[in-house]
């Protein structure tokens, strides 16, 4: 596809709806470039937990974000994106319960998704992106061509995790990620500075009972559909 005819594909959701692994996909299927802004999110958490920056302090709050740069890194081996925090790959480290459990209350400081939105505003400046997130099509690209809203019954989600962290070697029980990810939904959708929520012209997907394959497919019809208009 042309860089005329690229567009902008903003994917909003709960967490364990399966938005990284579909976006990716997508990004491949398209030949656009992917951004994992939720990646961003968690490796300012894991810098906050590693320089024990407090969340009520503003000044230690603005120091530290002038220190962090965030990248994304092709991986020719593994076929994927890893994220680099500072020029150390953290893609491993930044996907572990610890961070899990602290990334909400960080990525609702106003200063962090201030300086957060600015790049990933930055990084779509040539569209032909790929953007999934929390507020991506209500927020960070309120104008997309293309707006995206995933959920899925939170025990499937659940299940779903579990597997991913058994495949990198951590045994989690399925209850504590049961109550991770729900205290995650709740911690989303109230927080004060651009919540979880779905854009009016966002198209839903349901993808309790989808494969990735299937989700994947559905967005790229939903473009190509657009291209064509």
């Amino acid at each position: 596809m042309d860089n005329e005819h690229k567009i902008i594909i903003a994917i909003d959701g709960f967490s364990g709806c399966g938005k990284s692994t579909t976006a990716k996909v997508v990004a491949k299927k398209l030949n656009y470039i992917y951004i994992d802004t939720g990646a961003m999110y968690r490796a300012v958490t894991l810098y906050f937990c590693q320089n024990n920056i407090m969340l009520d302090d503003e000044a230690q709050i603005d120091k530290a974000l002038a220190n962090i740069e965030i990248r994304f890194e092709y991986n020719a081996s593994s076929g994927q994106n890893v994220t680099l925090l500072n020029g150390k790959v953290v893609e491993d480290e930044i996907r572990k319960m610890y961070v899990s459990a602290r990334v909400s209350p960080v990525s609702a400081i106003p200063a962090v998704r201030k300086a957060m939105v600015a790049q990933q505003r930055q990084m779509g400046e040539g569209k032909g992106i790929v953007m999934d997130g929390r507020d991506i099509g209500t927020n960070v690209f309120p104008n997309a061509e293309l707006k995206i809203f995933m959920e899925a019954d939170v025990v499937v989600r659940a299940e779903r995790r579990q597997k991913e962290l058994a495949a990198k070697g951590q045994e989690v029980d399925l209850q504590e990620i049961i109550d991770n990810l729900s205290q995650r939904d709740h911690q989303d959708s109230t927080r004060k500075e651009n919540p979880l929520t779905k854009a009016i012209d966002a198209h839903t997907i349901d993808t309790t009972r989808m494969t990735i394959e299937q989700q994947s497919e559905e967005i790229v019809g939903l473009v190509e559909s657009l291209v064509r208009c």
